[in-house]
């Protein structure tokens, strides 16, 4: 099981992710800001509260993403 020791995010709706084994994924939420969950990340103050959950990245408005969809979706950076 993946775990993220690391999330950094950036003013353009990206998600610069470190894992415990190193590796390192740029992954893009902007695609998802249209749908359901996501839409109030269209705030960037909101956005940029992401917290780390170890296995999970998640926002005080209830989105969440896994470690597993952050690596294997994201780009490599």
């Amino acid at each position: 099981m993946r775990t993220i020791t690391q999330i950094v995010a950036s003013r353009d709706w990206t998600l610069d992710v470190t894992f415990a084994d190193g590796s390192r994924r740029i992954y893009d939420v902007k695609p998802l800001l249209n749908t359901g969950a996501f839409e109030d990340l269209k705030d960037i103050n909101l956005f940029l509260q992401v917290r780390n959950g170890g296995y999970f990245v998640e926002w005080p408005t209830g989105a969440d993403l896994s470690a597993d969809t952050l690596c294997l979706a994201g780009m490599a950076a």
